[in-house]
């Protein structure tokens, strides 16, 4: 029977009904499936935005903020996510720059804290290695890598002071700075010019770092042959290959040592050439490693590497007769004035071993010239 005009329709009142408008009466004109129906599809409505809401929480940490703030012209602090990461310093009482302390992605210290603060069971050699720095052991007669301890090498020590920081830049995904440096004499006259880009990736848990580094002569500058450098980490002790003879007061290390080819231990990565080397073992209970990365432009690529059990990690390219154990070799390298060395480098600290954090497969996206920070497989 067709509804009359101006009267509500069958359709009409049981909208109403439902509603709670109108005769409360007609209620019981809706069958029970359907209000049971209408009942069980708010409840999935519900259920999808609940499951909206958790899925965006947890794809929220795919990219993480990288702060870099300038403090004057001292140093420039790293944080990532609002955490603390690392800081560079170039301090006017810094004889040589350098990042400490590094950070893996849950907030462990990855470096050895001494000789810039205290921490137990940590050795107290080498009073020059500091976190993560750049520099090298006879350049023109100059040692630039060990400054800060008098007598560690037969040459007189340089200096790598700051020209100018040109750009410090902040990001979602990534940060960066520009920092040029001078490597000078006793004198103070410049030898070389550095200019050194950084680039900071906030990944969830990754910590992957980017160097290019131009070394620029000012005058004719020979980097000598000597194991003494270049691109360095000195690791936190856990992180060390165990000592053949434990010292008493020194946390044991649970380090080992892996190179592309799967070599491992220090006597089959130092001195060896390698276009990557992983250094990993147990700090506080969890599996972490650092990798380096050799980029395939480097000079003399594959590099070789001055890698040590008890925690120096460095890739060098000069100090052949040492590596080789032959006098006759010379793996010196001479710039005339105004020509350039260039050097780019790869630093990733990650959970896991060299296999477990799939380093190769990190490699070859690296040298192929693909960015592997986040938002990237």
């Amino acid at each position: 029977m067709p509804a009359r005009l101006g009267g509500p329709s069958r359709y009409a009142s049981q909208s109403a009904a439902a509603s709670g408008i109108g005769d409360s009466r007609r209620v019981s004109a809706i069958p029970h499936w359907h209000l049971r129906f209408q009942c069980a599809k708010l409840l999935a409505m519900r259920k999808c935005v609940l499951l909206l809401t958790i899925a965006c929480f947890v794809l929220l940490p795919l990219t993480a903020q990288v702060t870099l703030t300038r403090q004057d012209n001292t140093q420039i602090d790293i944080t990532i996510d609002g955490k603390p990461f690392s800081t560079l310093f170039f301090g006017p009482n810094t004889l040589k720059p350098y990042m400490w302390p590094l950070r893996a992605a849950d907030g462990k210290i990855v470096t050895r804290q001494w000789p810039i603060a205290e921490a137990p069971g940590e050795a107290h050699d080498h009073p020059h290695h500091r976190g993560l720095w750049f520099a090298h052991g006879e350049v023109n007669g100059l040692d630039f890598w060990a400054p800060e301890t008098p007598g560690a090498s037969e040459f007189k020590p340089g200096r790598i002071s700051l020209e100018k920081v040109v750009e410090v830049k902040s990001g979602k995904k990534a940060g960066s700075m520009v920092v040029m440096f001078d490597w000078k004499d006793q004198s103070g006259q410049t030898l070389i010019t550095e200019t050194r880009k950084t680039i900071i990736y906030g990944d969830p848990k990754l910590r992957i770092l980017d160097f290019d580094i131009t070394l620029k002569a000012d005058q004719k500058v020979v980097f000598g042959d000597t194991k003494e450098g270049t691109f360095a980490i000195r690791l936190a002790q856990p992180l060390c290959e165990p000592a053949a003879k434990p010292q008493p007061g020194i946390t044991p290390g649970t380090g080992l040592m892996t190179t592309a080819e799967g070599k491992q231990g220090e006597k089959n990565v130092w001195g060896k050439r390698s276009k990557w080397v992983d250094y990993a073992g147990t700090l506080d209970g969890e599996k972490l490693g650092i990798a380096i990365f050799d980029h395939p432009g480097n000079p003399k690529h594959p590099t070789y590497w001055h890698s040590r059990s008890y925690g120096l990690f460095a890739a060098n390219i000069f100090g052949e007769h040492d590596f080789y154990n032959d006098k006759g070799r010379n793996g010196s390298v001479t710039l005339a004035p105004g020509q350039s060395l260039r050097f780019r480098y790869r630093v990733v600290i990650h959970p896991g071993d060299a296999q477990e954090a799939g380093i190769e497969a990190l490699y070859r996206k690296y040298a192929g010239g693909k960015e592997t920070g986040p938002g990237t497989e």
